[in-house]
C-alpha cells in the first residue's frame, strides 16, 4: 500500500501535472475572480452606455449633427471593444489564464489595438472640430465628418495592420490574460515600431486635444472684452467659461488616467528593464485602458443637455407605454401637447429694433426683433456670432 503511493507520487505524469498547476496560475484564485468581476463590469457598462448613445442618435433627428456623428463613432468603437475585446480577457480571468490558441491571440491584440486607436483619434477629431467651431467660427458639415471618420479608420488600420505584415507582432502579454504588441522585443525592427506607434497613436492625439481645448478656453475668455454684451450676458458667459473649464478638465484628465499608465508600462517594457514590470503592475493599466469605454459616454454625451433631454424623453415614452399596456388603454388617447417655442420676438413701437436675450438650454440666443436686418453694427454681429458658436459648443 505504501509502495503504491510512492510509485504514484514519483510518476512523471503526476510530476508534470503538479508542475503545471503551480506555474499555470500567476495570480491567486481570489485575484482572478476579482479581475473577472472588474472586466465584466467594464464590459457591461461600456456596452450599455454606448448602446444608449447610438439609440438616441438614431431615434432623435435633432441629435443628428456632424459633431454627434463623431461621438457616435467613438461609441461604436467602444461597443466593439466591449463585445469583442473584453470577452477573451473575461474568460481567461475565469479560467485562470489564457486558454485560446495563437490565432485568437492575434485577433485579440489586433481588435483591441484597432478599436482603441479609433476611439483615441475620434476624441482628437472631436477636439479639433470644436476648436475650428469656437476659435475660427467655422461650422463643419456631414461630408467633413464622414471623411474624418474614414481617415480615422484607415489610419488605425495602417498602424494595427503593420504587425500582421511583420513589423512587430501580436503576442501574449505578461499577465497572460490578453494579447497586445510585443513590447519586450529588443529587435531594432520591433523597437522602432513601438517608438513610432506610441508617438503617432498616443502623444500626437494628446497634443492635439491639449492644444485645441486650451485655445477654446482662451477664446471664451476673450468674450469678456466684448462691450456690446449686457451685464446679465457677461454673467452667463462667465458661467459658460467655468462649465467649459470643467468639461475640459474632465475630458483630458479621464483620457490621461485611462491611457497614460498603459503607455508608461508599455514604454518600460520596450525601453526599460523588463524585470521592473511584473504581472500585477501590467494588468492594472490594461484594465484602466479598457475602462475608458465606460467613461466616454458619461463625459462626452451625458454632459450635453440635448442628450439628457432626449434620454428622459425616451425613458418617459417607454414608461408611458408600459403603463398604458398594463391598464389596457390605447395609446391614441394620450394627449399630445404642442411644443411651445422657447421665445417669441415682437417688433417694437419705434424704428430701433429691440434686442432680447433668451436663456434656454444653458445657452445665449440673441434675437433682433425687426424685419429690417440691414442696420446692424459690426460689434453686434461679432457678439452674436461668438455667442451662437458658444451655444453650439456647449449644447
Amino acid at each position: 500500500m505504501f509502495g503504491s503511493e510512492v510509485i504514484q507520487a514519483i510518476n512523471p505524469a503526476n510530476l508534470a501535472s503538479t508542475e503545471k498547476n503551480t506555474e499555470e496560475y500567476i495570480f491567486a484564485v481570489g485575484t482572478y475572480k476579482l479581475l473577472a468581476f472588474a472586466i465584466g463590469t467594464i464590459g457591461v457598462f461600456g456596452f450599455c452606455n454606448n448602446i444608449i448613445v447610438i439609440v438616441l442618435y438614431y431615434r432623435f433627428k435633432r441629435l443628428r449633427t456632424p459633431t454627434n456623428l463623431l461621438i457616435v463613432n467613438i461609441s461604436i468603437s467602444d461597443v466593439l471593444v466591449s463585445v469583442i475585446g473584453i470577452n477573451f480577457t473575461f474568460v481567461s480571468c475565469i479560467k485562470g489564464g489564457w486558454v485560446w490558441n495563437s490565432a485568437t491571440c492575434i485577433w485579440d491584440g489586433f481588435s483591441n489595438s484597432l478599436f482603441g486607436i479609433v476611439s483615441i483619434m475620434s476624441l482628437s477629431a472631436l477636439a479639433y472640430e470644436r476648436y475650428i467651431r469656437v476659435v475660427h467660427a467655422k461650422v463643419v458639415d456631414f461630408p467633413w465628418a464622414w471623411r474624418c471618420i474614414t481617415y480615422i479608420w484607415l489610419y488605425s488600420l495602417v498602424w494595427t495592420g503593420a504587425p500582421l505584415l511583420g513589423w512587430n507582432r501580436y503576442t501574449l502579454e505578461i499577465h497572460q490574460l490578453g494579447c497586445s504588441l510585443d513590447w519586450t522585443s529588443k529587435d531594432p525592427n520591433d523597437s522602432s515600431f513601438v517608438l513610432f506607434f506610441l508617438l503617432a497613436c498616443f502623444f500626437v492625439p494628446v497634443g492635439i486635444m491639449i492644444y485645441c481645448y486650451v485655445n477654446i478656453l482662451y477664446t471664451v475668455q476673450m468674450l469678456r472684452s466684448i462691450q456690446d454684451l449686457q451685464t446679465v450676458q457677461i454673467i452667463k458667459i462667465l458661467r459658460y467659461e467655468k462649465k467649459v473649464a470643467v468639461m475640459f478638465l474632465l475630458m483630458i484628465s479621464c483620457f490621461l488616467v485611462c491611457w497614460t499608465p498603459y503607455a508608461v508600462v508599455s514604454m518600460m517594457e520596450a525601453f526599460g528593464r523588463k524585470s521592473m514590470v511584473t504581472p500585477a503592475i501590467a494588468i492594472i493599466p490594461s484594465f484602466f485602458a479598457k475602462s475608458s469605454t465606460a467613461y466616454n459616454p458619461l463625459i462626452y454625451i451625458f454632459m450635453s443637455r440635448k442628450f439628457r433631454r432626449c434620454l428622459l424623453q425616451l425613458l418617459c415614452s417607454r414608461l408611458s407605454w408600459i403603463q398604458h399596456s398594463i391598464k389596457d388603454r390605447p395609446l391614441g388617447r394620450s394627449i399630445e401637447r404642442p411644443i411651445r417655442p422657447i421665445f417669441m420676438a415682437h417688433r417694437g413701437d419705434g424704428e430701433r429694433p429691440k434686442k432680447r436675450v433668451t436663456f434656454s438650454s444653458s445657452s445665449i440666443i440673441f434675437i433682433i426683433a425687426n424685419n429690417d436686418m440691414h442696420h446692424q453694427d459690426t460689434t453686434s454681429k461679432s457678439g452674436r456670432m461668438l455667442s451662437e458658436v458658444i451655444q453650439d459648443f456647449l449644447s
